[in-house]
This record gives structure tokens, C-alpha cells and sequence, in this order.
């Protein structure tokens, strides 16, 4: 079974264990970044945990969707794409414009 990362919430609780050791370090006298500090990371836990429990709902296996008969499940019958790796796709062509010669008259730079 495959996993995902999640990169929100691996970065949530990045943020929760930063605030953890920044609360371990605040000075003993500095009760106001104390409880600022506190406050942060009860909102940061709180919001981790939801996200937490929507990265578990969202993990589940999921049932994929019939295709219809020929492959195809953009659901138009009508319209069909042509998928990526069928049919010929002709390469895009790079042309340099070329610069034409002046005529040569043959008298050379005098002109006489």
C-alpha cells in the first residue's frame, strides 16, 4: 500500500515541536511570552488533530470508477480526446528564417 505525504500537516507538526522547544528555553520571569506561547500551541495541537483526522478519512482506498467499454471515462460519448499515448503525433518543425543576398550589380563600391 502506497502512502501519501501530506506536506500540511507534516509541516503542522513541525510547527507544534518548534513551539515545544521554544516554550522549554522561555525565561523563567517572561510569564507573558510564557502564556502567549502556551496559547500558540494549543491552537497549533488543535489544528494538527483535525488535520490528523482528515489525512486519515482522506487515506482510505478508494473504489475506482468504471471506465466505459472503450476506455474512456471523461463520461461524453459524443466527444472524445485523443488519449496521450495513442495515434501518430507529428513533431513541431523549427524553421530559421533565411536572409536573402542582395543582388550583385558587379560594379563593386565605386559604383562607376
Amino acid at each position: 500500500m502506497s502512502r501519501t505525504i501530506d506536506l500540511e500537516l507534516t509541516r503542522a507538526e513541525v510547527e507544534v515541536r518548534e513551539l515545544e522547544a521554544r516554550l522549554r528555553v522561555v525565561p523563567m520571569n517572561d510569564s507573558q511570552l510564557s502564556d502567549a506561547l502556551r496559547t500558540a500551541l494549543a491552537a497549533k495541537k488543535d489544528r494538527l488533530e483535525k488535520l490528523r483526522a482528515l489525512h486519515a478519512a482522506g487515506s482510505r482506498p478508494r473504489v475506482p470508477e468504471p471506465l466505459d467499454p472503450d476506455g474512456f471515462d471523461d463520461g461524453a460519448a459524443g466527444s472524445r480526446k485523443i488519449p496521450v499515448h495513442g495515434g501518430h503525433r507529428t513533431p513541431l518543425k523549427r524553421t530559421i528564417p533565411q536572409r536573402t543576398k542582395p543582388a550583385a550589380t558587379g560594379k563593386g563600391k565605386s559604383g562607376k
